[in-house]
This record gives C-alpha cells, sequence and structure tokens, in this order.
C-alpha cells in the first residue's frame, strides 16, 4: 500500500481493535507486559508522531542517516527486547479499554490528515533521529506490526 494512501495503516488498526476484548493478556515468556499494554503504546507512539509530523515545519527539515532507521524500515522489522519505550509514549499504570477506543479513534483520524502533510515533514526520533514523512509513516507500519507480532505471541494458546 501506498504511504500516500490515506488508508496506510488501517489494517493494523482493525487489528488493534480486534484484540481490545483480550486486553488482558499476559505471557511473561513473551513480553514483561500485557496486551494492553502493547496496544495503548502502539496508539500512543502513532498519535504523537502524527502529532509531531503535524507541529513539524517542513523548511526545517535536514536529512540525517541511521544505520538502525535502515535497517528496520528496508526489512520491516524491529528487534525485540532491544529499546525502551519513551516516556511519552509509554501507558499508564491503570489502561482502560475505552482509552485504547478513543486513541484508535484518534489515530483513525489523524493517520487520514497526516498523509496530506508536506513531504519534509518531520519528527525526532530517539534512536532513528531526523525522520521524514514517508519514512514516518513507514515506521508507523513495522512499530504497529512490530507489537501486533508481540500481541499474537502473548495470545498464543
Amino acid at each position: 500500500m501506498k504511504m500516500s494512501d490515506p488508508n496506510f495503516l488501517n489494517a493494523y488498526l482493525d487489528e488493534i481493535q480486534k484484540h481490545v476484548p483480550e486486553r488482558d493478556g499476559y505471557n511473561p515468556k513473551i513480553s514483561k507486559a500485557s496486551v494492553a499494554w502493547h496496544l495503548d503504546h502502539s496508539l500512543k507512539a502513532i498519535n504523537k508522531i502524527c502529532d509531531a509530523l503535524k507541529a513539524s515545519d517542513p523548511n526545517s527539515y535536514q536529512s540525517s542517516y541511521s544505520l538502525a532507521q535502515t535497517v528496520s524500515l528496508t526489512f520491516g522489522y524491529i528487534p525485540r527486547g532491544r529499546a525502551k519505550a519513551p516516556r511519552s509514549v509509554r501507558p499508564p499504570k491503570e489502561i482502560s479499554s475505552q482509552d485504547i477506543y478513543d486513541q484508535l479513534a484518534e489515530a483513525r483520524d489523524k493517520t487520514k490528515e497526516v498523509v496530506l502533510l508536506d513531504e519534509n515533514a518531520h519528527f525526532s526520533h530517539p534512536i532513528f533521529k531526523t525522520v521524514n514523512k514517508s519514512k514516518a509513516l513507514r515506521f508507523l507500519q513495522v512499530h504497529t506490526k512490530h507489537h501486533m507480532k508481540i500481541v499474537k505471541d502473548i495470545l498464543k494458546k
């Protein structure tokens, strides 16, 4: 799917929604965090990155190189257990299903808007450095896929 398609993340957002009823799933052999944590974190990341892209000044964008970014976005893979979620996208101790649904609705709206932004809209990532819009949208796919894979592994019987 093209990154200019406003539905570029819909399959993952649908998957998040599907897993909300299984929010209490937990398997410490797979992750220290519950299903609800992974759902909430994924949505916080989507919404914060969309906000950052929207707030950025495209004229101030300066390309930067990160080997981790290149490898991750090219292969569509984030290794498990290597990085800690930044404080701004960490879920609270208590995560309500309603909060997940609210963030999901927000993400659906924001992902439709963000594709219309200037190509040089950007955000700063702690490992990937400065990320422009097209790479940011790819990152949202890769990051959400990463957490949905963890959710599926937690829920395996």
